[in-house]
């Protein structure tokens, strides 16, 4: 997992609620291996029409967006089931942030697991971002882990997140990383008690 940097991007607005992650990555794509880019499925049922052509009205399709690393969503995103294939799909598509007002629990911890920050902000906040968005579409939202901010032209905002996972991501761990920075202390501890 790579380090977390500071992200500033433009961001795609989807203020849907209830986004669940079988919309995020339909159950069809689930069989496929990990080293398949899943971004290439990202909303695929929504993205595409009958004859799977890209539908132009569907905002992930916009040009504008080809380089976004940043959602704002309505409230419950990534609600439904367990996948964490939905993270992948994210990830893989170049997203390292979603900002919400709430998120499906699993899929919170799944996105930490993965890399990808996700920021729960106050209704009204995501309700400014997403209006700042609708009136300046190529608005550069920044994301600053460290400070634990999230920044506009004109505003920005405070989030939360634990310490250990903040540690994690800042420093590009996931579990099983974490676990081998602590190999001298497990074989300090190994030798203690095998003696």
């Amino acid at each position: 997992m790579k380090a977390f940097q500071t992200v500033r991007s433009v961001a795609v607005p989807l203020p849907r609620a209830n986004v669940d992650t079988d919309q995020i990555l339909p159950m069809p794509f689930l069989q496929k291996p990990r080293s398949d880019n899943f971004g290439h499925y990202l909303f695929h049922a929504i993205r595409r029409d009958s004859q799977g052509k890209m539908r132009e009205d569907f905002v992930f399709n916009h040009p504008r967006y080809t380089q976004a690393r940043v959602v704002v969503a309505g409230p419950n995103f990534g609600c439904g089931s367990s996948r964490e294939h939905a993270v992948w799909a994210l990830a893989d598509a170049g997203f390292e942030v979603v900002i919400a007002p709430s998120f499906g629990d699993i899929f919170y911890g799944n996105c930490l697991k993965n890399g990808v920050l996700p920021i729960r902000l106050t209704g009204a906040h995501v309700e400014f971002l997403l209006q700042h968005l609708a009136d300046h579409p190529e608005a550069l939202i920044q994301v600053d882990l460290g400070l634990q901010t999230v920044t506009t032209a004109n505003a920005s905002f405070d989030f939360d997140i634990d310490p250990f996972a903040k540690h994690c991501l800042l420093n590009g761990l996931d579990q099983i990383d974490y676990t081998l920075t602590l190999l001298t202390d497990i074989e300090a501890y190994e030798h203690r008690t095998s003696s």
